[in-house]
């Protein structure tokens, strides 16, 4: 079976690949993930992914893209809503926690192409949700480096808060709804620093 007509029996062979990958990712983590593995998980030639990507660095490339891509929209809608930072944090954690193939790839750049013009275009377009959803909650008379350090305290919090999540390395306590608890915890961390 040629390529043409592997792209008529999947429809989109390419995104046929990455659906793959991500699947083969969710089962044996990035580095482990194999050309051949996710070929023969795709039912395409062992040949398909390198020929649509080049090698797993491509594969990864394309995930990556995919991914943030994906943050961008799911963060973007409660900006929409109701231009809340927390509720950008939760969404944030929704992605990381239905997404963990797509983010256990994004935040290991040496695993593929950083610099790759889709996975750039899709970073920039998560970053510029971000960026607005802070300078808009500190206000117009927010110098560029107060946003920066306000940017860099909430993704840390939210980032690190879901990593913390999906490792299973909260105590019992945190409870068992990680949106609520992540509301909680920024609260807590504002209140915190406003005593200070």
């Amino acid at each position: 079976m040629d390529d043409q007509q592997l792209r008529y029996h999947h429809g989109d062979l390419p995104r046929a690949i990455v659906a793959a990958a991500l699947e083969e990712i969710a089962v044996h983590g990035p580095q482990g993930l194999s050309l051949r593995a996710v070929a023969r998980r795709a039912g395409v030639s062992h040949a398909a992914p390198a020929h649509h990507f080049g090698d797993k660095a491509g594969v990864l490339s394309a995930v990556a893209a995919e991914g943030w891509g994906l943050l961008a929209e799911q963060t973007a809608a409660p900006v929409e809503a109701d231009g809340s930072v927390v509720e950008v944090g939760r969404a944030y954690l929704r992605f990381a926690l239905t997404h963990q193939a797509h983010f256990s790839v994004m935040f290991r750049p040496e695993l593929y192409r950083s610099d790759d013009p889709a996975v750039v275009a899709a970073r920039d377009k998560a970053g510029e949700v971000l960026f607005g959803v802070v300078g808009t909650a500190l206000g117009p008379d927010a110098s560029e480096e107060t946003v920066w350090s306000a940017v860099v305290a909430a993704w840390s919090m939210t980032h690190g808060f879901a990593t913390l999540w999906l490792g299973g390395n909260f105590y019992p306590e945190v409870g068992a709804d990680p949106e609520a608890a992540l509301a909680a915890a920024a609260r807590a961390f504002v209140a915190m620093m406003r005593s200070n």
